[in-house]
């Protein structure tokens, strides 16, 4: 873990960096006598990401909605803005926070300790991976190899199509979130077409889009016909690049089709449903798993495949070979791998 480790803060420290570390971007209650209170405390890619942390707000307006609770959502302009924000909250009385990914991890670990009767959830992040063991804490994770996969023997078809067997991925920080995106993707294309390179490339950043359309114009340079995006804010360059460039990107994270019918198709990953979820186990009680993990993948539906591109002109034997591969890897034939080979 590349994170460095955040020191508690003492209540009178807390106090002051509330003040200017907080930034409370959205609160809402559902109904006026609303007891039960989420909070949710963003990365530093923020809540207008168009992606990861704003797909997680939207979840949180929705389980408010649904659960006529009480919600507010903070921003963290930086790492150092983790911890007191979600100390913030737990003081304030909130009965479950929510980290809104592997990066807070650190910080949830000791604010987990220090609140040790209020619930909290982290996206992306095992509980099993945490230094210590917390039963107050609960870890969102999602299977996103398995969704990858199919999207590189789509992409490694399309390539090949085109004449190159070559296809790519731009990464924000390699990260086991990201690189498990990258895994999938990578022995997918090897499974449907042998002989594909693919080439896996990491800005590790998650903000700069110049990095990402860097990375992305030196991949296409080396032959890649289609360049896989999961680097959050910064990866909207490297779907840039693509585009200028005349090559297919890939979305993640939510359906990106709307940037344009270059988008072949996206890595969807729903992090909105992780947070109803979460926030609807802590309130009634029943389906939080304190010191678990809960597990979304393609069979009940946590992850999957955006909008195909009405551009791409699919052939059928394609479609047909990802129905079939999706079946063996929810029926557990086929596991797709974790980590890059």
């Amino acid at each position: 873990m590349s994170n460095k480790r955040l020191l508690p803060l003492g209540l009178a420290a807390l106090a002051v960096a509330l003040c200017t570390a907080v930034g409370f971007v959205s609160s809402g209650t559902a109904a006026p006598r609303a007891t039960f209170k989420a909070g949710l405390v963003s990365d530093v890619g923020r809540f207008n990401d168009k992606g990861f942390n704003q797909n997680q707000l939207t979840g949180m307006k929705r389980a408010a909605k649904q659960l006529k609770i009480q919600y507010r959502a903070v921003e963290s302009r930086s790492a150092a803005d983790y911890l007191p924000n979600m100390a913030s909250l737990a003081r304030a009385g909130y009965n479950i926070v929510i980290s809104a990914g592997f990066l807070l991890s650190d910080a949830t670990e000791d604010v987990a300790d220090q609140f040790p009767n209020t619930k909290f959830a982290i996206t992306d992040f095992p509980v099993q991976a945490f230094k210590r063991k917390h039963s107050n804490v609960e870890g969102l994770t999602y299977a996103t190899n398995q969704n990858s996969y199919l999207i590189g023997c789509l992409a490694a078809h399309v390539a090949a199509s085109r004449g190159k067997k070559n296809i790519s991925m731009v990464g924000g920080q390699s990260i086991p979130p990201v690189v498990i995106f990258g895994a999938g993707y990578k022995a997918g294309a090897q499974r449907c077409v042998k002989g594909t390179t693919v080439q896996i490339q990491y800005s590790e950043d998650f903000i700069d889009q110049a990095k990402c359309k860097n990375i992305a114009e030196n991949q296409i340079d080396a032959g890649s016909q289609v360049v896989f995006s999961v680097a959050g804010p910064c990866g909207l360059g490297a779907l840039d690049a693509a585009k200028e460039r005349g090559r297919w990107g890939v979305g993640v994270d939510v359906d990106q089709s709307y940037l344009g019918p270059h988008i072949l198709t996206s890595a969807v990953k729903r992090v909105d449903t992780g947070i109803v979820l979460a926030v609807k186990g802590a309130k009634s009680g029943k389906g939080f798993k304190a010191g678990g993990n809960l597990v979304f993948n393609l069979k009940n539906g946590g992850v999957a495949l955006g909008k195909f591109s009405p551009k791409a002109h699919l052939k059928k034997a394609w479609l047909t070979q990802l129905n079939t591969l999706k079946k063996q890897i929810i029926s557990g034939k086929l596991k797709p791998p974790t980590t890059v080979g």
